[in-house]
Order: C-alpha cells, then structure tokens, then sequence
C-alpha cells in the first residue's frame, strides 16, 4: 500500500482515491457540505484555504490546501 503526502504531514492511501479535484465548483461545493453535514468530510487544510477535494472509494471526502496539480504530480511519483 502506497501513502500519499496530502499536506503537513497528512498521509492517505493513494490506492483508495477516486479522484482529486479543484473546490471552486458549485456541485462540489454542494458535495463538500453535505458531506460535512453527514460527518463523512476530513479537514486536513489546518484552516489554511481549501485548494483540492480528494473523494475516496469509502465516500469520505478530505480537503487539503495543496493544489490538485501538486497532489497529482505525488501520486503519479
């Protein structure tokens, strides 16, 4: 099982992601209170801005303030 750095020291399964996009949109802004109104949302942005929503196979979804582009470049290393 590979691990993935997602952001001062977080660590996530890269084998578990479905995918990893940008928060800007509405749809996934709707996604990401609704997945906190459900519990199912990890802040790992340490209040910093949110710049990428990872969504994992399991239906929780895990903010991070690194972008997408750099959370990419990780897993495809």
């Amino acid at each position: 099982m590979k691990f993935i750095n997602i952001g001062y020291g977080n660590m996530i399964a890269s084998d578990r992601i479905v995918t990893i996009v940008s928060p800007e949109s509405a749809p996934i802004k709707r996604m990401i209170q609704e997945s906190r109104d459900d519990g199912r949302a990890i802040d790992a942005t340490y209040g910093r801005k949110t710049r990428a929503v990872i969504v994992m196979d399991s239906g929780h979804i895990i903010l991070s303030s690194l972008a997408a582009e750099t959370l990419a470049a990780r897993l495809n290393e």
